[in-house]
Formats: C-alpha cells, sequence, structure tokens
C-alpha cells in the first residue's frame, strides 16, 4: 500500500477526480465511485480494478485495513476534508473516493453462456437511480446479468453505482444497440424473454417462471416498444384500480423475487 499526502486541491495527482467530467470518463471506461462499502466491491471485482483512492484525513484511519490489499501501484492519496470538498464542489460526508477502470477482458457478453440464472433485460432507462436500483435488484435475486441498449444510460456514472451499492461493479452488463439486438442475443443463448407490462392478460400471481428467464424491462411512462413486447411474454402485477404501473426497479424487483422463489432461488 502507497499512501501519499494532498494539501492542494490543484496537486495533479487526484486530476481525475477533478478536471475531468463525468461523461468523458465513463467514456473512456473509467469511474468515480464513493463510500466504505462500494469500496469494498470494486476491490474485489473481477471485471474492474482501482486506479487511485482519495481519502480524507478523519477516515483513513479506519480503512487502513481494509486498504492493506492493494499493491503499491495503487496510490492511497489523503487530503484535509476541506480539499476533498473544494475537488468534487460539495460536502463528500463518507470521505472516500475512488478512481476505478475496467479492466481488459473478453467479449462483453461472454457470461450469458456462463453464469446462471435469469438475466435482466432493461431497454430506455434514462434515470441513474433506477438504473442503481435494477442493479441491486439483479445481485439480491441472483441474476446472472443484465443487458442493456443503447438508449439507457451508462450503469458506471457515480449515482448510479451509488444507489447499487456497488453491485454496478459485481453484476456483469453488456450494452447492445437496439432492443432487438438483445433479444437476439438473448434467445439464441437460449433465453426466454418475459415483458413487464400492465396491458398483458396474465398475471404474476400465476406465473410459473421458464428455466432460462430473461426479464424485460423498459422505462417509466413510454413504457416497452410494442415490438419489443410482440416478441416476449407478457407479464402484469396486479394493483389497486386508479393505477396503471409501478416503478420500473419496484416492478423488476417483485417479478425477480417471484422468479428466484418460484424456481428454488434459494
Amino acid at each position: 500500500m502507497r499512501v501519499e499526502p494532498i494539501d492542494d486541491a490543484d496537486d495533479p495527482r487526484i486530476a481525475a477526480f477533478r478536471d475531468i467530467r463525468e461523461r468523458d470518463l465513463v467514456r473512456s471506461g473509467d469511474f468515480i465511485a464513493e463510500g466504505a462499502v462500494v469500496l469494498d466491491h470494486l476491490m474485489t471485482a473481477s471485471l474492474f480494478e482501482p486506479v487511485s483512492i482519495l481519502v480524507s484525513e478523519h477516515r483513513i484511519g479506519g480503512l487502513l485495513p481494509r486498504l492493506r490489499s492493494l499493491g503499491v501501484q495503487v496510490p492511497v492519496l489523503v487530503c484535509p476534508q476541506v480539499v476533498m470538498d473544494s475537488i468534487v464542489g460539495f460536502s463528500v460526508h463518507r470521505g472516500i473516493l475512488a478512481h476505478g477502470r475496467r479492466r481488459a477482458a473478453r467479449a462483453p457478453d461472454d457470461w450469458l453462456g456462463e453464469r446462471t440464472g435469469p438475466v435482466l433485460a432493461a431497454f430506455g432507462i434514462s434515470n441513474h437511480d433506477n438504473m442503481g436500483s435494477l442493479f441491486r435488484n439483479a445481485a439480491a435475486f441472483g441474476c446472472a446479468g443484465i443487458v442493456l441498449d443503447e438508449k439507457s444510460c451508462d450503469p458506471l456514472y457515480r449515482k448510479a453505482i451509488r444507489v447499487s451499492v456497488g453491485t454496478v461493479l459485481k453484476v456483469p452488463f453488456t450494452r447492445f444497440d437496439t432492443a432487438a439486438a438483445a433479444l437476439d442475443r438473448l434467445e439464441s443463448a437460449g433465453y426466454a424473454p418475459v415483458a413487464l407490462t400492465p396491458s398483458a392478460a396474465f398475471d404474476i400471481a400465476d406465473w410459473t417462471p421458464p428455466d432460462r428467464l430473461a426479464l424485460v424491462v423498459g422505462a417509466e411512462g413510454s413504457g416497452l416498444p410494442p415490438a419489443v413486447i410482440a416478441r416476449c411474454r407478457g407479464l402484469r402485477i396486479e394493483m389497486a384500480p386508479g393505477l396503471d404501473s409501478l416503478n420500473v426497479a419496484t416492478s423488476a424487483a417483485i417479478a425477480l423475487h417471484a422468479a428466484f422463489t418460484r424456481r428454488g432461488g434459494r
């Protein structure tokens, strides 16, 4: 472990935390994450690796035991809280930021043929809170991974990582140019697509999940396109009169829990 003090907000060693717009950082395969729990996920992730860690002075003492596994190539940069706040632009109460990077890997959808459990297919998800919640749900209910379309926001944005409690770094995901291309790949891998939609005739209470489930969810408001629904078995969640839909992450959690328990996920 290599600990280095930082006392100047303009120090070039913290440029990734200060000068690079998050959108540009994520496009390059890098990201910024925050908090001790997320840091733990990053340090044990197979698909990502830490580049550097920025910690406020009042947090470093308690973090040293978990940071000792870092090699000397990953600097632990320690600064006063006032410097960290000036870098980020607001008070970082957790006092921990990590610069992470995607590891060089095989084809991004190889996991589709290697992992057990359902796949969550999320199309048109533009809200980072929903994206993070979908990953947390996928991790909780044993999903093999998540497939996204090009219209969905990037899970590596800081807010999505935070809401996911770091599970974005653990649950494999891959992005396809279109929902149709994602469904083609899922079907070729033997997954049966089931779309959550209020218009479906079949209720989740009577549902027996297929052995290889691809649960398909869409954006709130517009929902899934008719062409996507037409390629899937429709599934609805019964609710009180006067309301026709739930938050997308809530809906996915209900369906994934049903799949988890009814297929013997425990």
